[in-house]
C-alpha cells in the first residue's frame, strides 16, 4: 500500500516556489537575450520576386474567362514560355543547395543561437536542480493517478511505496519546462512564447531523452545539438530549393491546363437568366 507523506511547508517555500519562479525568470530572460542576439535579415529580392510571380499567375487563372482569348494567350506565353517564361525553372537551378547553405552564414548563426539559447540555460538549470533539490518530494497532486504516471512524476525517487500523486523536485522541473508556454504567451505574447517542448521532442528523435539526463551526459547533449543543427541546415537548404522549384512548376502546370472560355459573348444570356429567376 502506498504511504501518505506529510510535506513540510519549508519545501514549499524553499523548493517548489523558488523553482517555479526561477523557471519563469529564465524563460523571460532567454526571450530578451535571444532578441538581442537576433540578426536583422534582409528579404531576398529573388524570393520576393518569385512569390509575386506566383500570385500574378494565380490571379490570371482565376480571372482567365474575363479577358479575351488573345490577351489570355499572350499572358500565358509570358508566364509559361520554355525559353524565358517567368514560371519556367531551368533543370540545373536546384542543384546548388549546399552552396546556398554555406553562402548564407546568417541562417546558420541564427539557428545556432536559437538552439543554444534553449539548451544551455536548461542544461545549467537542470544541473542546479539536480545538485540542490535532488530527492525532494515537492508537491502532491490533489487527485489519484495510475501507475503509468510514476516515471513522469517521481523522477529521481526510487520508492515504489510512495503514492503516484506525489511529485519530485526533478519532475516538477520538467513539468515547468513543458507547461509554462501558456504563461509565457500571456507575458510575452502568443508569437513570442518560448516553446521548448517542440525542440526537445525534435532532439528526442535523435536519441536524446531529457528525462534521463545526468551530469555525465551534458557534453554529449551539446555535441548532439551541433550535429542536429548541421543536419537541419542541410535539410532546410535542400527543402527551400525543392519547394521553390515545385511551386513554380506546379503553377506552370496549373496554368497550362486552364481552358479559356470568354464570358462576355454569353453575358446577355446569363443576365437574362438571372433576371428571370428573380422575377419568377
Amino acid at each position: 500500500m502506498a504511504e501518505d507523506l506529510v510535506l513540510d511547508t519549508a519545501i514549499r517555500d524553499w523548493v517548489l516556489i523558488p523553482l517555479s519562479v526561477v523557471m519563469v525568470l529564465i524563460g523571460v530572460l532567454r526571450y530578451f537575450v535571444s532578441k538581442l542576439m537576433r540578426s536583422s535579415q534582409v528579404p531576398d529580392a529573388k524570393i520576393v520576386k518569385e512569390g509575386q510571380v506566383i500570385v500574378r499567375a494565380r490571379n490570371l487563372r482565376a480571372a482567365a474567362n474575363y479577358i479575351p482569348a488573345k490577351s489570355f494567350r499572350a499572358r500565358k506565353v509570358y508566364f509559361n514560355n520554355e525559353e524565358n517564361g517567368l514560371l519556367h525553372v531551368p533543370k540545373g537551378q536546384a542543384q546548388n543547395a549546399q552552396a546556398q547553405m554555406f553562402s548564407d552564414p546568417n541562417m546558420a548563426m541564427d539557428m545556432m543561437k536559437k538552439n543554444l539559447s534553449m539548451i544551455i540555460p536548461q542544461t545549467l538549470t537542470f544541473a542546479w536542480v539536480n545538485f540542490f533539490f535532488s530527492g525532494f518530494v515537492a508537491a502532491k497532486i490533489p487527485f489519484p493517478l495510475t501507475q503509468r504516471f510514476r516515471s513522469m512524476l517521481q523522477n529521481g525517487i526510487d520508492l515504489s511505496t510512495v503514492d503516484v500523486s506525489y511529485v519530485s523536485s526533478r519532475s516538477w522541473y520538467f513539468l515547468n519546462l513543458f507547461g509554462l508556454r501558456g504563461l509565457f504567451s500571456l507575458i510575452l505574447g502568443e508569437e513570442n512564447a518560448t516553446d521548448d517542448t517542440q525542440r526537445m521532442m525534435q532532439m528526442s528523435g535523435f536519441g536524446f531523452d531529457p528525462t534521463k539526463i545526468d551530469m555525465n551526459s551534458l557534453t554529449n547533449c551539446i555535441n548532439w545539438t551541433f550535429l542536429v543543427l548541421a543536419f537541419l541546415l542541410y535539410v532546410k537548404a535542400i527543402h527551400q530549393d525543392q519547394l521553390k522549384a515545385s511551386s513554380l512548376g506546379a503553377e506552370k502546370d496549373s496554368l497550362d491546363i486552364v481552358q479559356h472560355e470568354w464570358v462576355l459573348p454569353k453575358f446577355e444570356q446569363r443576365a437574362e437568366a438571372v433576371l428571370r429567376k428573380l422575377v419568377n
